[in-house]
């Protein structure tokens, strides 16, 4: 009886954990965030707007989605490694599976102006921000 009641005790803890890592995706929260440190992104500024580079060296650009939100760009998508047929994997180095990362900046975004630009396994992300959050010069009488 014991056994059973561990077994169901370790599969709801492993529940709880993988909730968890969905929750940490930070989708819409106000930081950068992610489950781990895949993909690498560095975002920098360039005037008014802004520009991610994501290093995703062994995704298809068809693996890939991003989706756009207030002042929120939310990369997901799967990075497959293909063995081939019978093989023995004696070390697996390689991260492979689902990731999800959200890139928030200070700024409202302009969602229709997003371009994403992939070439080689690094993803460029143009973000100009939105007219409303650019500075206005004011005239003074």
């Amino acid at each position: 009886m014991l056994v059973g009641f561990s077994d169901a005790f370790n599969t709801l803890m492993r529940l709880q954990r993988d909730l968890d890592a969905r929750l940490e995706s930070g989708w819409l929260e106000d930081t950068t965030s992610g489950s781990g440190a895949f993909p690498p992104i560095n975002i920098f500024q360039q005037e008014h707007d802004f520009m991610a580079i994501v290093e995703l060296p062994g995704v298809g650009k068809n693996d890939l989605e991003l989706q756009v939100k207030d002042n929120s760009i939310r990369i997901s998508g799967k990075k497959s490694v293909d063995y081939g047929g019978k093989v023995s994997v004696h070390r697996r180095e390689r991260v492979a599976g689902s990731f999800d990362r959200t890139i928030t900046v200070p700024v409202q975004i302009s969602a229709d102006n997003v371009k994403a630009e992939f070439r080689d396994g690094i993803l460029a992300l143009f973000i100009p921000r939105a007219e409303s959050a650019k500075p206005r010069a004011i005239k003074v009488n």
